[in-house]
């Protein structure tokens, strides 16, 4: 018989399935009918592993009973960094007029995603991306705010006005770029995504980037740059250059929610959006 399980619980199973999946395990559950067993299963044996290594039998921690309440929260920053994978652009790609249709049936395979603890944390909807599906060049933001969570669309609140003023002053449309986020789901307050969430939504912008084939990237902020270079460093050390990345190149900007913040940084942002237009050999528009 399949227990019920409250909010606060499945929050707690997610965290720890996927922190057992990226151990090397493999996929515990099919949907949240059979979460439960599976989880106190996951748990025992790693209770067991840690009663094991222990040097004295007398402080040995007893294996949790088949009780819910006993299921620890895994620690979310038990992930380790790593690059995002290459795309072999020497190999066909999908061809334009089937990139839609492509970017859809990985909006399809995401679902309704509960596989990691942001399902679980208040957003209203999946904020998957959007764009054209044909785009040279591709922006990657942290996560969906108050107003993309609310309309299902990345970058649309004023951080989003003002990428659309900074897409416009390099010379292009919004409709003409790519834009999508590190994770897929607002986080709580608009905090930054703690590793296991990011790590756990990355492989599905991975996929967005194959399906798109960027000619350009652009990493709007310290947390899109960490995530999509495989490693975290300051933004004025990875500012003004070229990053090799998934096959292609990519560049790291403010995000423009920071830029909101303190408007003295735009200049420098309009330096970086200068080394992304000398690339794709794009002219800005007339003024007036």
């Amino acid at each position: 018989m399949t227990l019920p399980l409250q909010p606060d619980q499945r929050q707690q199973l997610a965290t720890l399935l996927t922190y057992c999946r990226e151990m090397g395990g493999v996929e515990f559950y099919r949907g949240a009918d059979d979460i439960l067993p599976a989880a106190i299963a996951a748990e025992a044996a790693l209770s067991a592993v840690a009663n094991n290594s222990a040097n004295d039998s007398s402080s040995r921690t007893p294996t949790p009973t088949a009780s819910s309440d006993s299921i620890p929260t895994m620690p979310r920053n038990a992930n380790v960094l790593t690059p995002p994978p290459t795309i072999d652009f020497s190999a066909p790609a999908i061809a334009p007029e089937n990139r839609p249709a492509a970017l859809q049936a990985i909006r399809d395979e995401i679902g309704d995603c509960t596989r990691c603890p942001l399902a679980f944390e208040g957003r209203n909807q999946i904020v998957f991306g959007n764009g054209d599906p044909n785009a040279e060049l591709l922006f990657v933001g942290e996560g969906p705010g108050a107003d993309e969570d609310i309309q299902g669309f990345p970058f649309v609140g004023r951080g989003g006005q003002l990428l659309n003023n900074m897409i416009a002053a390099m010379g292009l449309k919004r409709e003409q770029a790519y834009v999508a986020n590190i994770v897929k789901c607002r986080p709580p307050k608009n905090r930054v995504p703690e590793p296991i969430e990011a790590t756990t939504c990355t492989p599905f912008l991975f996929e967005q980037i194959g399906v798109v084939r960027p000619k350009l990237i652009v990493a709007l902020g310290a947390t899109a740059a960490t995530y999509m270079l495989g490693t975290k460093a300051a933004l004025s050390v990875l500012r003004g250059k070229m990053h090799e990345c998934m096959g292609t190149k990519l560049i790291v900007t403010y995000h423009p929610a920071y830029l909101l913040r303190d408007p003295r940084q735009k200049a420098e942002a309009w330096k970086d959006l200068q080394l992304a237009m000398k690339f794709l050999h794009l002219v800005p528009p007339a003024k007036g």
